[in-house]
């Protein structure tokens, strides 16, 4: 294969499995289109603006070996397509997970887990506060799950850990190879002045908080709407 396809055969090979499941008619995941794709015109355009600034800024880059060419601003288009393939395939992962696991085994533990991941963000954001993309990556993602712990006090964070936990898995295998991992140069690099210069493989720790956040706003934008729309149809039907 030309390394120039290597970024969007990733983008392909992450949702088209997903896609295609999408349509097993005992669990219809596309029935559910409508609410993704609402809550996906709201969180793509946030994070390609936020990788558009940081880009821009050099806090990360892209080697164009591994890239067709194509750009959109300053980002390819392989990383555009990025934030519609991951969150899709992922937001299928969690509906497929809760059809096939009926027991929610974490929602004991979920105010707990919320707490101690709010807890531990925001206290390393603050004290790396000039290290950008550690500083506001791990800031937002402790602003917006206290926000949905204290206002919209979700009853499905159990299942999302969970569903979180098993997308560990694709995670480690696309970004591992995105930054790096079975290759000579990184797809994606990373100006280390910019974050903690920890890395998991070749994966920086902040990637992990950054997909949580990714993956739990285009989850909670979903569910918000279905509940909206479900509520908005039982209402009509009293009248």
């Amino acid at each position: 294969m030309n390394s120039k396809y290597l970024y969007l055969s990733l983008d392909i090979f992450a949702i088209l499995i997903p896609l295609a499941a999408s349509f097993y008619p005992k669990a219809p995941f596309y029935k559910k289109w409508k609410y993704l794709g609402i809550a996906m015109l709201i969180t793509v355009p946030i994070f390609v603006i936020w990788d558009e600034i940081f880009t821009r800024m050099g806090i990360w880059g892209f080697n164009p070996d591994y890239l067709i060419g194509i750009k959109i601003g300053s980002l390819p288009l392989e990383e555009v397509l990025f934030f519609i393939c991951i969150p899709y395939a992922c937001a299928f992962t969690y509906f497929a997970l809760n059809h096939l696991i009926e027991k929610d085994h974490l929602f004991p533990h979920q105010e707990l887990i919320s707490s101690a991941v709010i807890i531990l963000l925001l206290i390393g954001g603050i004290f790396h506060i000039d290290k950008m993309y550690t500083g506001t990556t791990f800031i937002f993602v402790s602003l917006f799950l206290a926000y949905l712990m204290l206002k919209i006090r979700p009853r499905y964070m159990g299942r999302f850990y969970f569903a979180f936990f098993v997308i560990l898995i694709p995670f480690f295998i696309i970004n591992g190879i995105l930054t790096g991992t079975f290759l000579e140069k990184p797809v994606v690099w990373y100006n280390d002045h910019h974050n903690l210069g920890i890395r998991m493989g070749t994966i920086p720790l902040e990637d992990l908080p950054y997909g949580l956040l990714l993956i739990l706003m285009t989850v909670a934008l979903m569910e918000w709407f279905e509940d909206r729309n479900y509520y908005r149809a039982k209402f009509k039907a009293k009248k």
